[in-house]
């Protein structure tokens, strides 16, 4: 007779789970990157022969590596956001151009706008892999000590930009 409530306590289990997974965020999965340094990379500059940024140059201030590519459907929503947000807010944005081709991403910046400070080439996806990116567009702010304070899954919207990233920059900034 006991063994009649197994199947019913495994399926009231999975069924606490299902429910408890519902009420979540999927945009706030936890990066096991927060609060841990930014790994290190070099990459080619976007556009710019011979020329490399790495993370270490940005030692010193605060910044945002965005994740984008030409080819990205929601990079297109978010992009006029960060084109925007750049004239009012003194933020380095590294934009790190996913797994697409250099000359793809160099016409995709023409047409909708740059609003990075430098775009950098990540063609073999290595860089994004290192930094735990699901799809683009994603989004790492990083402190003065190279340091993840914040990731964003999917794109910014202005209520996200207003409310979570701009006092958190300021916060950092001190």
């Amino acid at each position: 007779m006991k063994k009649a409530y197994i199947p019913l306590g495994i399926f009231a289990v999975l069924l606490i789970f299902l429910a408890i997974g519902l009420t979540r965020d999927p945009h706030e999965i936890p990066s096991p990157l927060i609060g841990k340094p930014a790994p290190a990379f070099t990459a080619p500059v976007l556009g710019k022969a011979g020329e490399t940024l790495s993370n270490k140059n940005m030692l010193g201030q605060v910044w945002l590596l965005n994740t984008w590519a030409s080819w990205c459907v929601a990079c297109r929503v978010e992009h006029p956001l960060l084109v925007e947000f750049v004239k009012t807010n003194p933020l380095p944005i590294i934009g790190l151009d996913y797994k697409d081709k250099e000359a793809d991403g160099l016409k995709w910046l023409a047409r909708y706008g740059d609003p990075y400070t430098r775009a950098i080439v990540d063609a073999d996806g290595r860089i994004g892999i290192d930094f735990g990116v699901y799809g683009v567009p994603e989004s790492f702010l990083i402190d003065k000590q190279g340091i993840i304070r914040y990731k964003q899954i999917g794109p910014f919207t202005e209520e996200v930009l207003r409310e979570k990233l701009v006092p958190l920059i300021k916060e950092l900034q001190i």
